[in-house]
């Protein structure tokens, strides 16, 4: 039984992620499934309940992959922090496309549905732990900010992929020169380059 819930709630994100919100419907589920029609609906009473079902099943997928990835990575400098994350955002957009255009659409959703939000958003707190202690060994002076800083230049990558496939897609020279940025100085330091630049 556990294991047709998985089998529909893994055809939903497919579906969410290929077709959009508007076709998230039991029958589609159900085809994509490859399960008898009213399968969907037995293990989910309405649409919102599916769409619940669906967001928990996808943070842990994601949660899954993020500990792979931060149990693989172990980045000795920020170049190579940069190669793990542009591998990673090669895989979400590629192998994982579907389901991370799943995860967007959810975000979208939520805009009229607030409710799902703190599902959605519990596991950007996980990885901001991990990134936040790899910037604060780089050298960055405010680790959590620099951190968020980062996802939402990752998440802005990836709708750009997603919306524009590019067959040579590299997003590691970016985060490179983004992490360069963020990294190379302290807030101080930063002020003070800008003011040296303003009366040179």
């Amino acid at each position: 039984m556990a294991r047709r819930r998985e089998q529909v709630l893994d055809a939903g994100i497919q579906v969410l992620g290929s077709e959009g919100a508007r076709r998230l419907t039991y029958q589609a589920v159900d085809a994509a499934a490859g399960v008898p029609s009213g399968t969907a609906s037995n293990y989910f009473r309405n649409r919102t309940a599916l769409i619940g079902g669906i967001v928990d099943h996808l943070q842990e997928l994601e949660r899954r992959d993020w500990e792979a990835f931060g149990a693989a990575a172990a980045p000795a400098d920020a170049g190579e922090l940069a190669t793990a994350v542009g591998r990673f955002l090669r895989y979400a957009t590629g192998p994982e496309r579907a389901r991370t255009a799943a995860r967007f659409a959810l975000y979208l959703e939520s805009t009229s549905r607030p409710e799902l939000r703190p599902a959605l958003t519990c596991g950007r707190e996980a990885v901001v732990g991990w990134g936040a202690e790899w910037l604060r060994r780089f050298g960055s002076s405010a680790p959590q900010r620099h951190c968020g800083i980062l996802l939402d230049y990752m998440d802005g990558v990836v709708v750009r992929q997603l919306a524009f496939p590019d067959e040579d897609f590299d997003p590691v020279p970016g985060i490179r020169e983004l992490l360069s940025g963020l990294l190379d100085r302290s807030p101080q330091d930063r002020t003070a380059y800008g003011e040296s630049h303003r009366t040179g």
